[in-house]
C-alpha cells in the first residue's frame, strides 16, 4: 500500500508539471502565424513620388508596422512607421515624396521590405523585399554602349553619342591607369539637351553654375550638352572631369572617411584641363589681394559666391600641380592609395608625402609668394558686464546634447535561435519560462518529500 501510494503520487506529480509547463509555454510560431504579407508593390511618378503597396493579414492588430528602404550605399535601411490597421485583410500603403527636399537623383535603385510586429517583444514578419528602379521618364531616351560607359541621350544624331561615349572611355581609362584603379563596373551617362530637363534631374539644390555632375554612390554621370554643342572644347573638359570623381570614389573607397574636396576637385580640374593660364589668373589675383583661400577652408563644401567658388577650384588645382612637380606623380598616387586606406588627412600626408598637411600648405604658398592666409570663423564674445546680482564666473550652458541617432529595427536574420537559447525560433523569450516552471517542479518535489514522509510516519 506505502508503495502503490507512492507510485501514485509521483505519476499525479509528473502530471500536474507537464500541465503546468503546456499552460507557460505556448506554442511559439502560432503568434506569428496570425500575420501574413502578399507580394508588394510600387508606382513611381517622376520627380514626384513612389508609392509603395502591400496586401496583409493579420489575425490580430499588429502592434507596428515599418517600411524598410535601403538606398545605395547606405549604412543600414531607412525605418518609416506606418499606420497600423486592424485584423483582418487590409491594404497598406506609403508615399515617398520626392519634391523639395526629398528629391532622389535618376537611375538610382532602392529596395523595400515590409515588416510587421505582433507585440512590441515579437521577432518582425517580413514581406518578399522589392527592388525599385527609379529612373527618367520624361524623355524618350536612346543608348549606346561601349566597354564600361553607356551614353543614354534624346536629342542629337548617334554620331553625337558615340563621340560623348569616346570621349567618355578614354577619360575612364586615362585616369585608372595614373590612379592604379582596374574599373570593372558600369558607368551610366545621361546627356540631357534642355536646360530645364537637366535642372529637373539634378533637384532644386543644384547650383546655377553646374553643368554636369557625378554620382558615385550610382555610378552614374549628368551632363548638360546641346546636339550642337558636342564639339565645344567645353565638353571634352566636363565629360573627363565628371569621370574622374567617380574613378576617384574607386579608388578612395572605404568605411571611414572621404578626401578633403579641394584634393578631389583639384584632380579633376588637374586630369580634364590641368593648371591652365585661367586659373593661375585668379590665384595670382587672389595673392595680390590677401583673399587667397587656405585649403583647409576646402575640405567641405565650396562657397556659393561665385568669385570664391572659381577661386576654390583654381586654388584646388594649383595645390595638385605643386604636389606632382615637387613630389611626382607616384607621390600621388601614393597619397590617393593612403587615403583609400581611411586614413586622416595629416596621416595620408605624412605616409605618402613625408609630412603633413601644414607642411604641404607652407610649401604651397611659400612657391606661390603668397601670405598665410587670414582665418576667419567664429571668436569668443568678448566680455562685458555681470547683471546685478550676478556673482558666478559666467554663464554656462546647459547639460551637452547628443547628435539624435536612427535605432534599426530587428532585422530578418534575428528571426532565427540564437545559439545561447535565451530566445525560440517564434521570439518568445524562454528564459523567464523555464525559470518559472523550474520552480513549479521544486514546488512539486517539496510536495512529495512531505508527502513521503507522512506515510512513511502512518
Amino acid at each position: 500500500m506505502i508503495r502503490g501510494t507512492r507510485r501514485l503520487g509521483a505519476v499525479r506529480a509528473v502530471a500536474i508539471v507537464a500541465i503546468v509547463a503546456a499552460l507557460l509555454v505556448p506554442a511559439a510560431p502560432a503568434l506569428a502565424a496570425d500575420i501574413s504579407f502578399g507580394t508588394p508593390d510600387a508606382t513611381v511618378t517622376y520627380n514626384e513620388s513612389i508609392e509603395f503597396t502591400v496586401p496583409i493579414t493579420s489575425g490580430v492588430a499588429p502592434e507596428r508596422i515599418e517600411l524598410r528602404l535601403g538606398f545605395p550605399e547606405a549604412l543600414g535601411p531607412h525605418i518609416t512607421a506606418v499606420e497600423v490597421p486592424g485584423a483582418g485583410p487590409q491594404q497598406l500603403r506609403y508615399a515617398l515624396d520626392l519634391t523639395g527636399d526629398g528629391h532622389m537623383a535618376p537611375n538610382t535603385t532602392i529596395t523595400a521590405t515590409w515588416a510587421a510586429f505582433a507585440s512590441a517583444d515579437a521577432e518582425p514578419v517580413l514581406s518578399e523585399p522589392l527592388t525599385v528602379h527609379y529612373e527618367d521618364t520624361s524623355h524618350k531616351w536612346q543608348t549606346v554602349s561601349g566597354k564600361l560607359v553607356t551614353v543614354h541621350w534624346y536629342e542629337g544624331s548617334e554620331a553625337f553619342a558615340r563621340k560623348a561615349l569616346q570621349i567618355a572611355e578614354d577619360a575612364v581609362a586615362r585616369t585608372s591607369a595614373l590612379l592604379g584603379v582596374t574599373e570593372t563596373e558600369p558607368i551610366d551617362f545621361f546627356i540631357y539637351g534642355d536646360e530645364a530637363s537637366f535642372r529637373a534631374a539634378l533637384g532644386p539644390g543644384t547650383r546655377e553654375n553646374v553643368g554636369g555632375q557625378a554620382h558615385s554612390e550610382i555610378r552614374t554621370l549628368f551632363a548638360l550638352i546641346g546636339p550642337d554643342g558636342i564639339n565645344d572644347p567645353w565638353v571634352g573638359i566636363v565629360i573627363p572631369h565628371e569621370l574622374t570623381h567617380l574613378v576617384f570614389d574607386t579608388a578612395v573607397h572605404n568605411p571611414y572617411r572621404f578626401p578633403p574636396r579641394w584634393f578631389n576637385e583639384g584632380l579633376a580640374v588637374y586630369l580634364s584641363q590641368g593648371y591652365d593660364s585661367s586659373d593661375r589668373n585668379r590665384v595670382d589675383a587672389a595673392i595680390s589681394t590677401k583673399d587667397l583661400l587656405p585649403l583647409t577652408a576646402l575640405t567641405g563644401q565650396f562657397p556659393t559666391d561665385p568669385d570664391k567658388t572659381y577661386l576654390a577650384y583654381a586654388e584646388s588645382v594649383s595645390a595638385i600641380d605643386y604636389l606632382v612637380r615637387t613630389d611626382g606623380s607616384d607621390a600621388l598616387y601614393a597619397l590617393v592609395k593612403a587615403y583609400g586606406d581611411g586614413l586622416t588627412d595629416d596621416e595620408a600626408f605624412t605616409k605618402a608625402l613625408g609630412r603633413d598637411v601644414a607642411a604641404f600648405q607652407a610649401g604651397w604658398l611659400k612657391e606661390l609668394g603668397a601670405d598665410e592666409p587670414t582665418e576667419y570663423g567664429p571668436v569668443p564674445a568678448p566680455a562685458g558686464p555681470l547683471p546685478a546680482g550676478w556673482t558666478g564666473p559666467g554663464q554656462t550652458g546647459g547639460p551637452a546634447s547628443t547628435p539624435a541617432s536612427a535605432t534599426t529595427a530587428p532585422s530578418a536574420a534575428a528571426t532565427a535561435a540564437p545559439a545561447d537559447g535565451g530566445q525560440d525560433a517564434g521570439g518568445i523569450a524562454t528564459g523567464p519560462v523555464l525559470a518559472a516552471v523550474l520552480g513549479v517542479v521544486a514546488l512539486v518535489v517539496i510536495v512529495l518529500v512531505v508527502a513521503r514522509r507522512r506515510v512513511g510516519r502512518a
